[in-house]
């Protein structure tokens, strides 16, 4: 993918239908921490937890990805007990009590109906089922290299090519 918004991104895709498909990017921690951008939502993590970038599309809203203790406080369930924290969450007293682990994203990324199937006809992505700690990582920016490898093959060859190959 060449597009400057997805390139070397890991994409969850949490929601695909008729309307279209929604999801986060994993592996683009922002400079800023969830502390400082976001103080309500600071206990969902470490005090230095960065905001991940988590799409092109409404970039200046909040979107938290969660494993739930407290599955009603979830709007979107994607896996079990993952999905997306929702407004009502701010009823709650103490965010921690009700989710396990979380993390911050601003912005999401996007598809219009029938966008994303032609984009996986022109084969401009990837596919790799995700685990729990893909969407947890520690290393976000290892990941889309550490997905590779997993994923084996050819794969493990592209993992180790720099972005731009005609510079090296």
């Amino acid at each position: 993918m060449h597009d400057p918004n997805f390139r070397r991104t890991v994409v969850l895709i949490a929601e695909h239908n008729e309307a279209g498909a929604m999801g986060v990017i994993l592996n683009r921690p922002a400079e800023v921490t969830v502390a400082g951008a976001v103080p309500e939502l600071e206990e969902l993590g470490e005090h230095d937890e960065a905001v991940h970038l988590g799409g092109p599309v409404g970039e200046s809203s909040v979107t938290v990805l969660a494993e739930f203790a407290d599955l009603d406080a979830a709007a979107l369930l994607i896996d079990d007990d993952l999905g997306f924290l929702g407004s009502q969450a701010d009823e709650h007293e103490h965010l921690a009590d009700v989710v396990n682990r979380a993390r911050v994203f601003a912005g999401h990324a996007g598809w219009e109906p029938g966008q994303l199937e032609a984009e996986m006809e022109e084969e401009s992505w990837i596919v790799e089922p995700a685990l729990r700690e893909d969407v947890f990582t520690e290393d976000p920016e290892g990941l889309w290299s550490s997905l590779l490898r997993r994923k084996g093959g050819e794969y493990v060859v592209i993992a180790t090519m720099p972005d731009d190959p005609t510079l090296n």
